[in-house]
């Protein structure tokens, strides 16, 4: 099957499954998203989700946000992966607003990655779920996923993005990014995978690929 005809067969299925997929982390604005996202790092959204209502609720927006200490910050996302990095860059990022941005998040790729703690996949998630701004970040479950279903070759992510771009409409880039981390968490694991029982992974995935799989997964 050519990867186009594959890749529209696997954007009805995700469409049928997810017809309107929600942002997993809770938020009320820009900033609080971008405060999410950020925490997300090596972290679930679940866990994010139980730390962000207390941190919101004494600092909802950047300049409030600048002015708490770095260890109060760490104090509301002890539980996080990573959670001084992630408090130290909080701090900074917030600060980095209010002075150069008047407190607002910028609609802008570039900028965005330039905040501390502010990668490219962040800077995607702000712009495609904040904004509406046409991205695909790609998180371990598309990236994974896009190889598994020969839409990518799972060289890295930049090639993962890349190669998903082309095979999508752009209109579709922002539900899709949701909908594939969606099947990737209830249908498409990555350990203990049955690849008969995945709706996509049991026509889209290739013999030689299937086979690989279950050997990595008997030798574990």
């Amino acid at each position: 099957m050519k990867r186009a005809d594959k890749a529209a067969r696997i954007a009805a299925i995700l469409q049928e499954l997810f017809p309107a997929p929600d942002i997993p982390l809770d938020h009320e604005d820009p900033f609080q998203l971008l405060v999410a996202v950020v925490l997300s790092a090596q972290t679930t959204d679940a866990r994010v989700n139980l730390v962000t209502p207390a941190l919101f609720a004494r600092a909802p927006d950047a300049a409030a946000m600048a002015k708490l200490p770095v260890p109060t910050i760490l104090g509301f996302i002890r539980t996080c992966g990573l959670a001084p990095t992630k408090a130290r860059n909080l701090r900074a990022l917030a600060a980095e607003l209010v002075a150069t941005h008047g407190g607002r998040v910028p609609q802008d790729f570039d900028a965005l990655e330039a905040l501390p703690g502010v990668g490219h996949k962040t800077a995607s998630v702000v712009m495609a779920q904040a904004f509406g701004v046409p991205a695909f970040p790609v998180d371990t479950h598309i990236h994974r996923l896009a190889a598994r279903w020969g839409l990518s070759s799972g060289k890295d992510v930049v090639t993962t993005e890349r190669d998903l771009k082309r095979v999508f409409a752009e209109p579709r880039w922002n539900p899709l990014h949701l909908q594939i981390i969606y099947f990737g968490r209830r249908y498409c694991p990555a350990r203990g995978h049955v690849v008969p029982d995945c709706p996509i992974c049991c026509w889209a995935m290739s013999g030689a690929r299937a086979a690989a799989e279950r050997k990595a997964g008997s030798s574990r």
